[in-house]
């Protein structure tokens, strides 16, 4: 069964990784670098504390909770752990993988780091901001897959890989939003919340 799905994740690998052209190749390297979304970054640290302000400045910080949780689970965990080698890294495929200029990454892709962070921020927003938010909420989904997708796109991760990383920033993000409820639940019976 293992074999199977390795051998089914190494299909759908080659046929999107095969699904390439000039104009998409800058596209997708952009949507995996993690600097080009500081500014998005940055208005959605501005957006929440300005709404939430204290309660925003303890939400930024359930933010990077989750981001640490989604990253060591994924890298410092996982590949470290699991040891399977990247598409760019496999002798069988290295000849057949379309990388984009950002190279071949590190030597193991399981799981995506990418993948488990994006989603990670995607669904803790989901879950703990309000309503007024929602096209934030969307456009963050639609962003994970997408910087997802680019992992395939650039070559450095399977489908699997992606897959599993999404799935992890999708628990922390979940699990941590209710770390974060309970806590301003009881920060409000103390009365340092309003």
């Amino acid at each position: 069964m293992m074999e199977y799905l390795k051998s089914l994740d190494t299909e759908i690998f080659l046929a999107l990784n095969g699904c390439h052209n000039s104009f998409f190749d800058s596209i997708m390297f952009w949507f995996s670098d993690k600097l080009v979304w500081i500014p998005m970054y940055a208005l959605i640290i501005f957006l929440i504390v300005r709404k939430y302000k204290l309660q925003g400045l303890i939400l930024v910080l359930f933010i990077g909770i989750v981001i640490a949780l989604c990253d060591q689970t994924a890298s410092g965990l996982l590949k470290n752990t699991v040891q399977r080698l990247r598409p760019s890294h496999d002798p069988a495929l290295m000849n057949l993988v379309h990388l984009s200029k950002a190279g071949p990454g590190g030597r193991y892709g399981f799981a995506s780091s990418h993948a488990a962070n994006v989603f990670g921020l995607a669904t803790f927003i989901y879950f703990v901001l309000d309503k007024e938010f929602r096209l934030l909420k969307y456009w963050l989904f639609i962003w994970a897959a997408l910087v997802a997708y680019s992992r395939i796109y650039n070559g450095v991760h399977y489908p699997g890989d992606v897959l599993a990383g999404g799935l992890i920033g999708c628990f922390w993000g979940f699990l941590m939003s209710k770390a974060y409820f309970r806590l301003k639940t009881y920060l409000l019976e103390k009365k340092i919340l309003y």
